[in-house]
Formats: C-alpha cells, sequence, structure tokens
C-alpha cells in the first residue's frame, strides 16, 4: 500500500507481525534499577509472542515476568520506505516442560556462547508499527 501525503502511516496488526517474523534481531527494552535499559535479542516469532533464550543476568531478572516492549526495524530499499514494530507486553518464562520442548524446537539459536538456559516468551497486549517514506532514501537500482 503506498504511503499518504506527509511519507507515514500506521501498519496493521498483521503487517506488524509479518515484519516481526522477518527480522532477525530485535531489542528488548526493561527496566531495571528504576532506569531503562535495551538489550540486542535474536528471537523467533511463535503463535502470536516472541521468543528468546537467554542466560540468567540483568536482562533476564529485569523482564521475566514484568512488562517489557519489544521493538524491531528495517528499511526496504525497493520503496526507500524504513519501518518499524513495536510489541509492548508481560515477559513470561516458560516453564512448563511440553512448552519447553515445543520451544527448543523453534528455529532458535543464541549467538553469543555460553549457556542460554532460560526461555522467554514476550506475550503481548499491543502490537503496533508504522512506514516512513524515506527523504533522499537509498533505492535498489
Amino acid at each position: 500500500m503506498p504511503l499518504p501525503e506527509g511519507g507515514m502511516r500506521a501498519l496493521t496488526t498483521e503487517e506488524s507481525w509479518d515484519l516481526l517474523r522477518q527480522a532477525v534481531i530485535g531489542r528488548l527494552a526493561v527496566v531495571h534499577d528504576d532506569a531503562p535499559d535495551i538489550f540486542p535479542v535474536n528471537y523467533t516469532v511463535d503463535h502470536g509472542t516472541i521468543v528468546l533464550r537467554t542466560a540468567g543476568g540483568t536482562k533476564y531478572e529485569a523482564a521475566r515476568n514484568r512488562p517489557v516492549a519489544f521493538e524491531v526495524d528495517g528499511y526496504d530499499l525497493d520503496r526507500a520506505e524504513a519501518w518499524s514494530v513495536v510489541a509492548r507486553g508481560k515477559a513470561v518464562e516458560v516453564r512448563d516442560v511440553d512448552d519447553s520442548i515445543a520451544v527448543m524446537s523453534l528455529p532458535l539459536m543464541p549467538w553469543a556462547e555460553g549457556s542460554k538456559p532460560h526461555l522467554m516468551r514476550l506475550v503481548p497486549d499491543t502490537v503496533t508499527g508504522r512506514r516512513i517514506r524515506v527523504v533522499g532514501g537509498a533505492r535498489r537500482p
């Protein structure tokens, strides 16, 4: 769908989920020690949730069973348009044995070395996105 005058439009929920499925890295936003913090993470989408693996530590403690935000961005060279999607909801640790087995079969491999034993599902209350025409933006030849 073309962008309206002004060069920006809100994405539908379905369009936002489609873009979430295409991206490979996102940013998990949490509150830690009364201050916001952001962590880059790889993830996958599964049944209307965003799934990630993590080690223990600040990210895990700040996100576990708490409200979080998750964001992905991209750039479409064919259209010279940027896009951004934000999901807001709760990060729930996967503890159920059957759900753990299901999550372990997803295409989600940690990038960094070391153990990432904690499985988390971000269960969004809202998923919103937008497309923006980039003035003078690069295009694919």
